[in-house]
């Protein structure tokens, strides 16, 4: 896993030269979360990682945010993303209060509950994105987000439940496939502000022509 982040970085490089800070931070501490398995045990390695991808997921809605536009969004719409949140919300409080009893850290539990709360958020508003603007971009970070909760999903179900090869192979190619999606997205959104810009070039040119 530890080799996801390089390789696509790499390929990223190649074409494109410039890199946000916020997309920045979250390869940064993705990477440093895929990495943890290499020098923490078992039981520091959940603690550690729980705290990276939390902060990694919270730079991943940093990235999206700015395009969740509350205040366009149609009433329909905002009561089924509030249907859906709250649906979330309470599987999350479910499985937290489960885990309370079966893991005896509680440091652990708490870190279980902050990443899958952000990971609910970034899922929110993701899904709200797509269903008002229904663009390209959109698409794509949603589809990466699913990936990427899905990939969690089943390593949680290795660490609690039953630990199978195959899940975790299944767990790490999800995770990849989600890291690929929103390489796909920084490009196709930094794609789209190039276009925005020239079209502005343009508008301001042809009006400074017009005025000569």
């Amino acid at each position: 896993m530890a080799l996801f982040i390089p390789v696509f970085l790499i390929c990223y490089l190649v074409k494109h030269k410039s890199l946000g800070f916020v997309f920045v931070s979250f390869l940064l501490f993705s990477f440093l979360g895929d990495m943890s398995l290499s020098f923490f045990t078992n039981e520091t390695f959940i603690k550690v990682s729980s705290i990276l991808y939390f902060l990694s997921y919270l730079y991943l809605i940093a990235i999206i945010i700015p395009k969740f536009k509350l205040l366009d969004v149609k009433k329909l719409i905002g009561v089924y993303l509030l249907g859906v949140f709250i649906i979330n919300i309470f599987f999350l409080y479910t499985l937290y209060s489960v885990l309370q009893v079966i893991i005896p850290d509680k440091t652990e539990v708490l870190l279980f509950g902050l990443k899958n709360l952000s990971l609910i958020v970034l899922a929110f508003v993701s899904f709200g994105v797509y269903l008002n603007t229904q663009s390209r971009q959109s698409i794509l970070f949603l589809v990466a987000v699913i990936f990427i909760a899905f990939s969690t999903i089943l390593n949680y179900v290795n660490l609690y439940y039953l630990y199978h090869w195959s899940f975790e192979m299944l767990y790490r190619v999800l995770y990849g496939i989600g890291l690929y999606f929103i390489f796909k997205y920084v490009i196709a959104d930094n794609k789209s502000k190039k276009n925005i810009l020239e079209i502005k070039k343009a508008f301001y040119s042809d009006n400074k022509i017009i005025s000569a």
